[in-house]
């Protein structure tokens, strides 16, 4: 029993590593009604900055900051320079640039920083702590309480401020809107600005526990499409849910069945993704597509 809440207790923290990774897939979809691909590689390559300002000396708690705003500032330059001069273009059309993109970021990371995997350094001690019986990693509860921040801070914004209420009726009500005055465009930029900033959120956190490589999002993405689809692809609160879930769900999936384990638990998360289509394709807090006849 020791082991089964040691291994929910460590599920939990990769879920929230999940989760906000799977959070700023549903706001670029809220957004446009698109999946962006390359969410995992804009991830990444914050995560290389990241680790280039510690190297450098930069404490990693004012280095997380920076980091943020710099990809803060990167999704919006991606969404005017690339994204907004197709943004009315068919969704497939939106799909393929976002799969070109990915590939671009990966090469650029890999031009600029090698391919060598690299050891990022992690804020949090090695040591655990003993919780009524369960030996609790504070790498584990580190990685909670950062993601629990953020994603509260992105709950706020976008439910009790001006910025955020703006940002959602731009996305669901893009007509009205504009009708009001609000600058749609802009809104849309400022959506993708706070994807990619809660997407390297994500990276910076999970690199400790990976080797720092231009490849390291390629499987996390998948757990956070299995954890945005499992909650709802257009509820944020799903997103936080689906990534807890999908993190408790391989990490039990790891320890008590045989044989999966590794590059194996990529299959539970695939396997998630098509079970949740099958069976409740609008997810765990979707709303249901209502059709007149």
């Amino acid at each position: 029993m020791q082991e089964f809440f040691q291994l929910v207790v460590s599920g939990i923290a990769t879920g929230g590593i999940f989760a906000s990774l799977a959070l700023a897939l549903v706001l670029i979809y809220n957004a446009m009604g698109l999946v962006n691909f390359a969410q995992g590689e804009m991830a990444m390559f914050a995560t290389f900055v990241a680790y280039e300002l510690i190297i450098r000396g930069v404490s990693f708690w004012i280095a997380f900051p920076v980091t943020l705003v710099l990809a803060f500032g990167g999704g919006i330059a991606i969404q005017r320079i690339v994204i907004r001069p197709v943004e009315r273009a068919p969704v497939l059309t939106l799909v393929i640039i976002t799969l070109g993109l990915a590939t671009t970021i990966n090469g650029l990371a890999g031009f600029l920083f090698g391919y060598v995997p690299a050891s990022f350094p992690s804020p949090f001690s090695v040591r655990t702590i003993d919780v009524l019986g369960v030996y609790v990693g504070y790498q584990d509860l580190g990685v909670i309480a950062v993601t629990a921040v953020v994603l509260l801070a992105v709950y706020l914004l976008l439910e009790h401020t001006t910025v955020g209420l703006t940002l959602r009726a731009a996305a669901f009500h893009p007509e009205a809107s504009r009708l009001l005055g609000v600058h749609v465009s802009w809104m849309l930029a400022l959506g993708w600005g706070l994807a990619s900033a809660v997407g390297a959120v994500s990276g910076i956190l999970v690199a400790p526990v990976l080797l720092l490589d231009p490849d390291m999002m390629q499987s996390i993405i998948i757990y956070a499409f299995a954890a945005a689809v499992l909650g709802g692809i257009e509820s944020p609160l799903g997103a936080v849910v689906g990534g807890l879930v999908v993190g408790v769900t391989i990490n039990l999936a790891g320890a008590y069945i045989p044989h999966v384990g590794g590059d194996l638990q990529l299959a539970v998360g695939l396997a998630i993704i098509i079970a949740v289509l099958i069976l409740k394709p609008n997810g765990l807090f979707g709303r249901a597509a209502v059709r007149r006849v």
